[in-house]
């Protein structure tokens, strides 16, 4: 049987999702309006009743041609002729199941590893639902929440699984809705393969109207997220001369448009975050509340995270502004700031990372290495403090995390590095002086997103012409003879973006001579 497992819905019949509605007209309903497959899952009813409800609702799936898979139980499936059934990692084994519904069933495994994906595949399941992707109250005793990354992981062993006789179906299950399903495809696809599906729960079966509640979700699977890269067929720069030629007329861009720049940013570094703003010909908007977030990002601006000072409410704020500005496209930067320093602020990367995208991610190495997963030692503070690593070892991490958030991603140091997961540069320009004053991070950041405002087609170059403009600025102050040290620094370097801005409008690019760029090898 040609199975179609773009959407998959999952039952549940407890009070606090189904209500008192009626469980088959709901999946009814729901197939019309476009589940593909229904998995019924019920852990509290006897086996008399899920029997009774099975066969009601195999009326309803065999109406429509659609697939009836029972989760767990293989003697519910067998007495009601079902399709097939899902098994976890803790019930019945595979080997078990197969044996007893016969070589044309459907059998699913659940997995939330390589170990166990590949074992389900190698043992002949037809597909994988993969999970649990984010945090659910539908699964209390949730093993591992894998997020897009670990699906991608999986995605990727699967493609180089080449001496299967068949191809395995994948789904991913675990908190998808309408605010996340488009992003999940997106960011869980690896070079070869992608999802064929996502599997749902409440979405579906909380909603009002569960045809258009499935009909909104399946054609949000089958579309790209407004943040994805826009497929224009423009030819991307690979060499730093070619992207040093592009960025004038970004820096120009800038000026023309002054696109806005919504901070979300620690009260510290909001005046200078703002100074740097107009200095460099954006427009500055210093909001915390995520109630203003949903008509700030339709002003074509973009947004930027700065997690200076976190506490669970400040996250769950800025999760729900990220989610305003990734519905409509706007680009996100996130800056974990002293992400290494406390297990509060590992957490809290974890909840920003599960909880929207962000088009650039930007942090010292200690951050950059907890945004991937490690960090070798506690951060002191928001300092990146010494590092043992190559630039090369440096450039391989970079490369790695832009290739697995499909975003860009660059790590500051005494050389910058960037990378959007294909193209890998080096940026050696700046001053030391940038390190001894408080916000020179964070205002960076408030600068490149600017720049991917006015530069949403490639990301990479936005980034790259916002940190030469800051840094460039940064070496011209510093040589100015009234610069003593940090405190005659700061108005110097403001004055310095505001000089550069002012060439670009003049069309005067001497400025650039000073890039230092070059490519580096990070395979």
């Amino acid at each position: 049987m040609l199975v179609d497992y773009s959407l998959y819905l999952v039952t549940d019949s407890t009070d606090a999702i189904l209500g008192q509605r009626d469980l088959v007209k709901v999946v009814g309903e729901a197939i019309e309006g476009g589940v593909t497959v229904v998995q019924y899952r019920d852990k509290k009813s006897d086996t008399a009743d899920l029997i009774r409800t099975a066969k009601l609702l195999h009326a309803v799936t065999q109406k429509h041609g659609v697939p009836l898979l029972i989760n767990d139980r293989v003697d519910v499936a067998l007495a009601v002729e079902a399709e097939g059934v899902h098994i976890g990692q803790d019930d019945m084994d595979l080997a078990t199941a197969r044996k007893l519904l016969g070589p044309k069933a459907i059998i699913g495994v659940t997995c939330s590893s390589v170990s166990e994906a590949h074992a389900a595949t190698s043992g002949g399941a037809n597909y994988l639902g993969i999970g649990t992707m984010f945090a659910t109250s539908t699964k209390l005793n949730t093993k591992s929440i894998i997020g897009t990354a670990g699906t991608r992981v999986i995605l990727e062993h699967l493609a180089a699984m080449t001496e299967l006789p068949y191809r395995v179906a994948t789904v991913a299950i675990g908190g998808i809705n309408t605010s996340n399903v488009q992003r999940v495809m997106y960011q869980s696809k690896s070079t070869f393969r992608g999802l064929d599906g996502v599997a749902v729960v409440s979405a579906i079966i909380a909603a009002q109207s569960p045809k258009d509640a499935a009909a909104h979700l399946l054609d949000l699977t089958k579309s790209p997220p407004p943040f994805a890269d826009p497929l224009t067929g423009k030819v991307k720069g690979r060499t730093a001369a070619e992207l040093i030629s592009k960025v004038q007329d970004i820096v120009k861009e800038v000026g023309l448009q002054a696109p806005v720049c919504h901070n979300m940013t620690n009260t510290v570094v909001q005046n200078f975050a703002a100074n740097v703003a107009v200095a460099i010909g954006a427009s500055p908007c210093m909001a915390n509340d995520a109630g203003e977030a949903e008509d700030l990002a339709q002003l074509g601006g973009s947004l930027v995270i700065n997690m200076g000072t976190p506490t669970p409410d400040g996250i769950s704020n800025y999760i729900r502004a990220v989610q305003a500005y990734n519905s409509c496209g706007g680009p996100v930067l996130l800056d974990p700031v002293g992400a290494g320093g406390s297990s509060l602020r590992r957490e809290a990367v974890k909840k920003l990372m599960a909880g929207g995208y962000f088009d650039i991610i930007k942090g010292n190495e200690f951050e950059i290495g907890v945004v991937w997963g490690f960090s070798k030692s506690q951060q002191r503070g928001v300092d990146s403090g010494k590092s043992d690593t190559s630039l090369v070892e440096k450039a391989r991490l970079v490369k790695k995390l832009a290739a697995r958030e499909r975003n860009v991603v660059i790590m500051t140091g005494p050389v910058d590095v960037i990378s959007d997961g294909d193209r890998t540069f080096l940026v050696r320009n700046g001053s030391k002086l940038l390190g001894q004053i408080t916000g020179s991070g964070c205002t960076l950041g408030t600068t490149v997103a600017a720049f991917v405002a006015v530069e949403k087609e490639d990301k990479l170059l936005a980034a790259l012409a916002g940190i030469l403009m800051f840094e460039i600025a940064a070496e011209y102050a510093a040589v100015r003879p009234e610069v003593k040290g940090p405190g005659t620094f700061v108005p110097a370097f403001i004055d310095g973006l505001n000089a550069i801005a002012a060439q670009a409008e003049a069309d005067d690019s001497k400025w650039l001579a000073s890039a230092k760029v070059e490519a580096v090898d990070a395979a």
